[in-house]
């Protein structure tokens, strides 16, 4: 692994502590059980660093090849696949989903009844493929417990488990109201599940089918998919659930982990395992304005749609969010076509830069595209939930101190 720091306009020195940072307050005192680091600055790799174990269990330190599950860092690339279809001219974004999804062109609002109960009403719209691609569509969902409509499709959901497609999803949820007005909200949950199955409908392909024909083999990302072949099993790392006040404990298990097996529900809202190096080049791609050694996977205009702020009048996720969670902070975020956009460092209250985009994973995963500094960084561990340590916003502390040029 060549690493170039001066080529890429960063102080060795400087980036060195990115390693002290992570090795020593949570390596070493056991918070997590390892990571990975990338940091790729105008086409050079200026920093490279595999922390601790990717199986405590077993002793396995990380490797340059090891395999993370990435969750919710599956979104970006769903996104990217859907909006390839918009480039040849199959849908539009203010198209309604029902259009599609032939079952979805009855589905009702429920607002909540001064006795806790729902009363069903009419969308003042239908939802359209934007609101899908933004989370804005009130979908049921089921991450965070406690709305009556999560928790019942979240039980039909769990007893319809065996055997669960992308299309057996979108039936399920036609029969749940939604939480909210179409484009009103945003709300995270499974609404790139929806952009997933669009791509089905609209491609005439299976998803995985897709991802692997129009993403994975022209970047060259080789160990990326649904499922963890037999071969590539002792590169899968371990994952861990945060426990206050102690060691993570092992919550999954990579000889006997679901990924073991191939899927029916292809997820695309969180079902993918990946490498650093396959998830980097994806974000060399962006970085490169949509290509990467000579690939193109999205054209530089479209993906320039996708990083602009689509929430109403320019606002942020703390003003339109609900239900509390996101992989991103909410203040001075914007939501762009299946990424976080950052609205500069005075909105966010982080270095950083005006329009950068980025997202993460349930895992602790994350990654950041700064087009202004034509950076990109990927971070891999495996400790649920994300937001058990502060990550992601002291990384970001620890690259751009380290940017000389």
């Amino acid at each position: 692994m060549k690493v170039d720091p001066d080529g890429a306009g960063f102080d060795a020195e400087r980036l060195e502590r990115i390693t002290e940072h992570f090795d020593k307050r949570y390596v070493e005192t056991g918070k997590i059980a390892g990571c990975q680091i990338a940091v790729v600055r105008r086409g050079s790799l200026a920093y490279w660093r595999s922390l601790g174990l990717m199986d405590r269990e077993r002793s396995k330190p990380v490797e340059n090849d090891t395999i993370w599950r990435i969750y919710s860092m599956t979104k970006p690339l769903t996104s990217v696949a859907l909006m390839q279809l918009y480039e040849q001219g199959l849908f539009q974004l203010n198209d309604p989903i029902h259009r599609y999804i032939e079952e979805w062109r009855d589905l009702s609002v429920g607002e909540f009844e001064a006795d806790g109960s729902i009363r069903r009403i009419e969308p003042v719209r239908p939802m359209n493929v934007r609101d899908a691609l933004t989370h804005m569509t009130g979908l049921a969902g089921s991450l965070v417990p406690g709305h009556p409509t999560d928790d019942d499709f979240a039980a039909a959901v769990h007893e319809a488990r065996h055997g669960m497609t992308l299309e057996r999803v979108c039936t399920l949820l036609a029969g749940y109201p939604l939480k909210f007005q179409p484009g009103t909200r945003w709300n995270y949950g499974l609404s790139t599940d929806i952009c997933a199955r669009l791509v089905e409908i609209l491609s005439g392909e299976p998803f995985d089918r897709y991802l692997q024909a129009h993403i994975f083999e022209p970047l060259g990302m080789v160990d990326t998919g649904f499922s963890v072949p037999d071969a590539s099993v002792d590169r899968f790392a371990a994952c861990y659930r945060y426990r206050r006040g102690g060691p993570p404990v092992l919550m999954e298990d990579p000889e006997h982990s679901t990924y073991r097996r191939q899927r029916s529900y292809l997820s695309g809202a969180g079902g993918l395992v990946s490498t650093t190096l396959d998830y980097l080049r994806f974000c060399q791609s962006l970085v490169g304005r949509g290509e990467l050694d000579g690939r193109r996977i999205i054209g530089r205009k479209t993906l320039e749609l996708m990083t602009c702020n689509h929430l109403p009048g320019d606002g942020d996720l703390a003003r339109f969010a609900s239900g509390g969670f996101g992989e991103a902070d909410f203040e001075g975020t914007g939501f762009g076509l299946g990424f976080a956009v950052g609205q500069g460092p005075a909105a966010t209250g982080t270095a950083g830069s005006a329009g950068e985009y980025y997202w993460g994973g349930a895992a602790s995963t994350a990654f950041w595209v700064d087009p202004v500094e034509d950076l990109a960084v990927v971070f891999m561990t495996q400790l649920l939930p994300s937001v058990s340590y502060p990550f992601r916003p002291q990384l970001r502390a620890l690259v751009y101190q380290a940017m000389v040029d």
